[in-house]
């Protein structure tokens, strides 16, 4: 990665107790999340269907934090242990290693945004964009409302996936096959215990945890980036309150982390409130109060045209 960290941040975490040595925090939030689910899950027949999705898709989407955080934090664990920990694919549908490789490449500072190079844009290169016929102008247009990206968005991003995936295979490239047999055979105990042993059906599973997760995924991920000269404006600082702040393992302070990937998740707000006028000085001030902001600017309106303006 070539994103540059604060060296003041470097400086103040080179004197630490073994408990923030090795991050326990993290690991406790694992053991937590995980047990979490578990009793959810065994109780789920005693739930109305709005609390097994509220509750569900939280979940879900934390764990997807969890992820996140075992790619740029945990440093001082074993790398084993720091990706055996957040394995598990409660969420079914991504295999981890995937989700590793092509996250570690959004962090390179000139990919950013890019259409091509950074798998997680929302942009499309101008020559693609002339290619597109009107349905899907239209469709990539609406997913940069939030009213199509949180309900619909999920497919879109499995159709991405899926089409990717079949486009590998036809080319003759068989090297991801091996870790989506991995992936299967992660996924064969998960949904062992859902169905068997808590006897949820694979489709309220799907409804109640994997497609909420999803959903509390796209809403975090709307407006995180956008392009900007430099690549510190092109992140933003969502200033939301301590549920959000949780579920998104305050990722939602967005710039802080790009600043310092390493950073566990508990010291980014800290870091934010010292150091909030700089932060905001350097991001150009792409901010918004909360998600709420973001819903009543752009539920039915664009954040922006999905066309890149120099690639």
């Amino acid at each position: 990665m070539t994103t540059t960290a604060d060296p003041s941040i470097a400086l103040a975490r080179t004197r630490r107790h073994w408990w923030w040595h090795y991050e326990v925090p993290t690991l406790l939030l694992a053991a937590a999340l995980y047990a979490a689910w578990a009793a959810l899950l065994w109780w789920h027949a005693a739930l109305p269907g709005w609390a097994l999705f509220l509750a569900g898709g939280f979940l879900a989407q934390l764990h997807f934090s969890l992820q996140h955080e075992s790619i740029h934090a945990m440093r001082h664990l074993p790398k084993w242990l720091r990706h055996a920990v957040v394995w598990p694919p409660l969420n079914l549908w991504l295999p981890y290693p995937f989700y590793n490789r092509g996250h570690s490449s959004h962090h390179v500072n000139f990919h950013l945004t890019h259409p091509e190079r950074d798998n997680e844009s929302a942009y499309h290169s101008a020559p693609a964009w002339a290619g597109y016929g009107p349905v899907w102008r239209w469709i990539y247009m609406a997913n940069q409302t939030i009213a199509f990206r949180v309900v619909l968005g999920p497919f879109l991003r499995l159709w991405k996936l899926v089409r990717f995936e079949t486009a590998q295979v036809l080319s003759g490239n068989f090297s991801r096959l091996p870790t989506w047999l991995w992936h299967a055979l992660s996924v064969a105990p998960v949904l062992y215990y859902v169905t068997v042993v808590c006897g949820m059906g694979f489709g309220e599973y799907l409804l109640y945890f994997v497609y909420p997760g999803m959903m509390l995924g796209s809403l975090r991920t709307f407006t995180e980036h956008r392009w900007a000269d430099t690549p510190h404006e092109r992140v933003a600082i969502v200033e939301s309150n301590l549920v959000f702040g949780l579920l998104y393992l305050f990722n939602n302070l967005h710039h802080v982390h790009h600043r310092a990937p390493t950073m566990p998740w508990y010291e980014i707000p800290v870091y934010f409130r010292r150091h909030r006028a700089a932060v905001l000085a350097a991001n150009g001030n792409f901010y918004y109060r909360g998600y709420g902001e973001i819903v009543r600017r752009h539920l039915f309106r664009p954040v922006f045209t999905p066309v890149h303006p120099t690639w």
